[in-house]
């Protein structure tokens, strides 16, 4: 049986234009970014059969929504947040912070932190106090295999985002954690992921 989440969601036009005016506010690659993820959320939660598509389509779709702010790191996960939740949308609220944190420990993030000090405590006991759930598990693994340029293989988004913030002693573990959910969206699915994007993925590196 598919989970639907109870609350209110944008519809997709909604959605959309959140994303065109963010853009036209802070253009970059980030949107092509979020498109992809999205369409990637969208397809993984299809083939779940118990996730909904249209709502992890719009969670992809605006994970990275603080981004609206201006040119940020880490300040971006929680300028979205609050984007969204003063629109009470709690579960897309809830996604621009956990994205950034598939292990739940703010020293995991990978780049500046240059948030205020009143949101990096709001960001740690966000973490130390939230239990994920499937949708937050699909974002993460969803923003981790999405290029501006389309969907790709974990190792090269990992390239991406060393090559831009370089590579600390945390790097190692957060990877292998995302390498970790990839195989239970795998086992769900009943195949690994890459086969669903098989179109996409040019490298010949499927499983």
């Amino acid at each position: 049986m598919k989970t639907f989440l109870k609350e209110n969601f944008p519809t997709f036009e909604e959605s959309m234009k959140m994303l065109d005016e963010a853009d036209s506010r802070n253009p970059g690659p980030w949107k092509d970014h979020s498109l992809n993820c999205a369409k990637a959320a969208k397809v993984i939660a299809a083939h779940s059969g118990y996730l909904d598509p249209d709502a992890a389509f719009k969670m992809g779709l605006l994970h990275d929504i603080g981004r609206r702010e201006g040119i940020s790191h880490l300040k971006h996960t929680v300028d979205g947040y609050k984007f969204l939740a003063h629109m009470k949308y709690d579960s897309l609220a809830r996604i621009c912070l956990s994205h950034s944190f598939p292990v739940r420990d703010i020293r995991f993030y990978s780049g500046k932190a240059d948030c205020s000090s009143e949101d990096y405590d709001f960001i740690v006991d966000f973490l130390k106090n939230t239990e994920y759930d499937e949708y937050d598990l699909l974002i993460q693994l969803c923003d981790a295999i999405s290029l501006p340029g389309g969907i790709t293989i974990i190792e090269k988004r990992f390239y991406d985002v060393v090559s831009r913030h370089g590579y600390d002693a945390f790097s190692y573990d957060k990877w292998r954690k995302i390498f970790d959910i990839k195989h239970h969206f795998d086992s769900v699915t009943g195949k690994s992921i890459y086969h669903l994007f098989r179109e996409e993925i040019d490298d010949g590196i499927y499983g």
